[in-house]
């Protein structure tokens, strides 16, 4: 196994509003690159791709054309590593019309409006025709694993999961269960991608096709059909249709969600990686912009009220106190990290406490903590009953002409009249406000993430 090389820097993706002309981050964290030896079509009407140094039997070329950071995972309980990969060549007409007829897109968990939550996109990869039913009960198991951890389990409700089917003309991915083993699918899922087992690399471009397929996705997950364990990151994809990342994951694999959580700290949370690499020395550049690692010890957060100090002595889900670890960025000196072992350093462990506070607050930039189910864009009668859909724990509070009134405290169905609107004939407002409560999100710029007002226009 080849180890990653020295000179990648500490994670260099942009928090939202830094990339000019960019209103949202459009990361993807995982997505890869197809199998050289197979044919990557939808019901075989796909070329085969002509990525050079790719999946079993090939030799990576490191000159051989743009190429891609990658995060992969060695066993389950392992440090994540990084390697580099070749791109994928742009689709052309021919597979662009095959993905066309493909791809049905199918709803599995409905908590409200496309827009209002985070919408989590499965496409499924090695499953033919007839094994499409078996792809949505892999992915509602697999959902199932992710939603366990926390903060997932806490927020389940901040979430739509919907799947795409994509047709394989063969069943499985390469790569399983030897080096030697090819096949025929229509994302070119691989196993042994840059010669690394349990690398799962898949092309991003036709991952892309079909995501696009969806009407707002903002987290995208491979699900190659096979029992083997593995998985992919990748960093530096931006995505046209704006979905903030990518993993892959082995279908019937339980081990392979962990892949998928670390991945989403990434995207989702916008947090480092908290492992280094010996050979990376000390690091003597500026002060990392993601919130889980910095050049500051414990007194200096403190000191200077940066990044975790509010969470400095707490005891942390993951084991230990939060304090300020040497190491972490991909560095071994220069670089502090809030814990010993979080998840973000080790698969298996939880996300420690500054990393679910940054978990919960990627959850509101794709959701609202609450939604209209009454629509706010059209006038309400005085009796009619407006409803809102709220998260786990929201507390709402109701408002009449601004006012706020006791009327209704936690309600997410009132009528006008009943909150005290007068039969006057006058033009009246009624709003509601939700709020999170959660003690797991300290940081005031992070908590305005967490509030949301609804109002709608009475008729008179």
């Amino acid at each position: 196994m080849r180890s990653s090389k020295p000179g990648i820097p500490v994670r260099t993706r942009q928090p939202a509003g830094a990339g000019a002309g960019r209103t949202r981050v459009q990361v993807a964290v995982a997505a890869g690159v197809a199998v050289a030896a197979s044919l990557a079509g939808v019901g075989g009407a796909l070329a085969a791709d002509t990525t050079p140094g790719t999946g079993p039997g090939t030799t990576p070329s490191r000159s051989a054309g743009p190429q891609q950071h990658v995060e992969y995972f060695t066993s389950p309980d392992s440090h994540p590593r990084h390697t580099e990969v070749p791109a994928p060549a742009r689709l052309n007409a021919r597979q662009r019309s095959a993905i066309a007829g493909d791809g049905k897109v199918v709803s599995l968990v409905k908590n409200g409006p496309v827009g209002a939550k985070a919408d989590v996109v499965f496409i499924g990869d090695g499953y033919t025709k007839s094994q499409q039913d078996d792809f949505l009960t892999d992915v509602r198991r697999k959902w199932k694993e992710v939603s366990a951890v926390e903060p997932y389990r806490t927020y389940k409700k901040q979430f739509n999961v919907w799947a795409i089917e994509a047709v394989s003309p063969q069943s499985g991915v390469g790569g399983d269960p030897d080096y030697g083993t090819s096949k025929r699918t229509a994302l070119g899922s691989s196993f042994w991608c840059d010669n690394v087992e349990r690398l799962l690399c898949v092309n991003h471009e036709k991952v892309e096709a079909y995501a696009s397929k969806a009407a707002d996705a903002d987290l995208v997950i491979v699900l190659a059909n096979s029992t083997k364990y593995g998985g992919a990151g990748y960093n530096d994809i931006v995505s046209p249709s704006g979905y903030d990342g990518i993993a892959t994951a082995s279908s019937d694999n339980p081990d392979s969600s962990q892949i998928v959580v670390h991945e989403t700290g990434h995207s989702l949370g916008k947090l480092a990686d908290e492992y280094w690499y010996d050979e990376y020395g000390t690091y003597d550049g500026a002060e990392p912009w993601e919130s889980n690692i910095s050049k500051l010890k414990s007194a200096q957060l403190t000191a200077q009220k940066k990044k975790w100090y509010r969470w400095i002595g707490q005891t942390s889900p993951d084991g230990g106190k939060v304090g300020a670890y040497r190491g972490g960025g991909y560095y071994p000196r220069g670089i502090y990290r809030p814990t010993q072992n979080s998840i973000m350093r080790t698969l298996g462990n939880e996300f420690n406490l500054p990393g679910r506070e940054a978990m919960i607050a990627g959850f509101h930039r794709h959701s609202s903590v609450i939604s209209a189910t009454t629509p706010t864009s059209t006038k309400v009668r005085r009796t009619k009953v407006v409803t809102v859909e709220a998260g786990k724990g929201v507390q709402l509070r109701w408002y009449v002409d601004g006012r706020v009134t006791d009327k209704g405290r936690d309600d997410a169905s009132m009528t006008p009249r009943a909150l005290g609107v007068p039969a006057d004939g006058r033009a009246h407002t009624v709003s509601v406000r939700g709020t999170d409560p959660t003690k797991a999100v300290r940081d005031p710029a992070l908590r305005k993430l967490l509030t949301k007002k609804l109002t709608w226009r009475v008729a008179s």
